[in-house]
């Protein structure tokens, strides 16, 4: 019997957020199950408001109809990962999805899940084998850093260890190192240690669950 491939909608918070989903998939097979995510162009859709369910309901009438899984990412900031949890939820209820749904909700925000890879960082920035000290938060208080957006930005420019314009250059590659990052990340490495992935594997390790239960009917 082949395997069935789960179908399923990525709504991302941001446009540099789209590596995110190559990484659910990946955590979905490493449990046994192919799932494949659509990740809409969010930014060329005219019209769509930002808010939760207004974007899951954009990125379902582009791929046609339902799903088995919706991820929706999104930062918890100053709200929390509760506050963020309940307003995912409710645009999904107001929708009515039949959806099993997936949250992603990083603390403070998904830059801080970069912040855990210096030599990522340096090679990003085109200095590998940079030795200038970056000042990197350490794992157990990366989460609780205010801005960590800012402190990437920061590492990054300090890593790269240029001047002037060509210093302006790297700063102005800032969303295209970000996605550098989020593509290089490592999902069984040190984020396995913060609160927010561990939730984050989780509620796939529940969803994953449900699957092969109603499979087994």
């Amino acid at each position: 019997m082949t395997a069935r491939t789960y179908s399923g909608l990525f709504v991302p918070e941001g446009t540099s957020d789209g590596p995110l989903a190559e990484h659910i998939e990946r955590l979905f097979f490493d449990r046994g199950c192919t799932v494949g995510l659509s990740t809409p162009d969010f930014p060329r859709l005219s019209g769509v408001n930002r808010d939760v369910a207004s974007r899951v309901q954009a990125g379902l009438d582009l791929v046609g109809g339902p799903v088995d899984v919706i991820v929706v990412h999104r930062d918890a900031d100053n709200a929390g990962q509760h506050a963020r949890r309940q307003e995912i939820e409710s645009a999904m209820q107001s929708l009515g999805s039949v959806a099993d749904l997936l949250p992603v909700i990083p603390v403070r925000m998904t830059e801080a899940w970069l912040l855990l890879d210096e030599a990522a960082i340096r090679h990003v920035a085109g200095n590998p084998r940079g030795r200038t000290r970056l000042n990197l938060p350490r794992l157990h208080e990366v989460e609780s850093r205010a801005d960590p957006k800012s402190i990437l930005r920061s590492c990054l420019l300090t890593a790269s260890e240029e001047s002037g314009r060509r210093r302006d250059s790297v700063a102005k590659r800032f969303n295209e190192h970000r996605r550098q990052l989020l593509e290089r990340l490592d999902p069984n490495g040190p984020v396995l240690r913060l609160e927010s992935w561990g939730n984050l594997v989780a509620d796939i390790d529940d969803v994953v669950k449900r699957w092969r239960s109603a499979e087994a009917r």
